[in-house]
């Protein structure tokens, strides 16, 4: 039975995993960056060109890969309210990135979020980060400092 179908009985108790206790000589700080990214996929596992669904940090989330690098944004296109951006077609317009919503074909700039034929209407950018490894994680909206900075940092150690 798939996950989504599952339900719980009447009655049953609400399960959540326990917290894991902080091993000795870790500081707050150090469990707040572990939170602050979290694991989607690896880098090699995305097709160039299109976009893929993910959940991470209680958010649907699409991510891209093109050949400047891995972008991610909210996967529910607000003008229709469906959770369809990383179906989208990946490609370039007016020297940007960009995904064509599948709905109505509004056109999102992969670098920023912003709609380019509504330029009141933004989806989120969420922060990247590409381990040693080729892991991608990422991160909570609250650790992006620059919403026009990189979208994918140098591979971290």
């Amino acid at each position: 039975m798939k996950p989504s179908t599952h339900r719980r009985a009447k009655g049953a108790a609400e399960h959540s995993a326990p917290e894991t206790p902080a091993r000795a000589g870790t500081h707050a700080h150090d469990s707040a960056e572990a939170t602050a990214w979290q694991a989607v996929c690896r880098l090699d596992e995305l097709v160039a060109g299109a976009g893929a669904a993910v959940r991470a940090h209680g958010a649907q989330v699409a991510v891209f890969l093109t050949d400047t690098g891995p972008y991610a944004l909210d996967h529910v296109d607000p003008f229709c309210g469906a959770a369809i951006l990383a179906r989208g077609i990946v490609g370039e317009l007016q020297g940007h990135p960009v995904v064509a919503s599948p709905m109505y074909k509004q056109h999102f700039r992969l670098d920023t979020g912003q709609c380019l034929e509504d330029e009141t209407v933004r989806v989120r950018r969420w922060p990247l980060r590409v381990d040693a490894d080729g892991t991608l994680s990422i991160g909570r909206l609250e650790t992006a400092h620059d919403p026009e900075a990189a979208h994918a940092p140098e591979a971290t150690a």
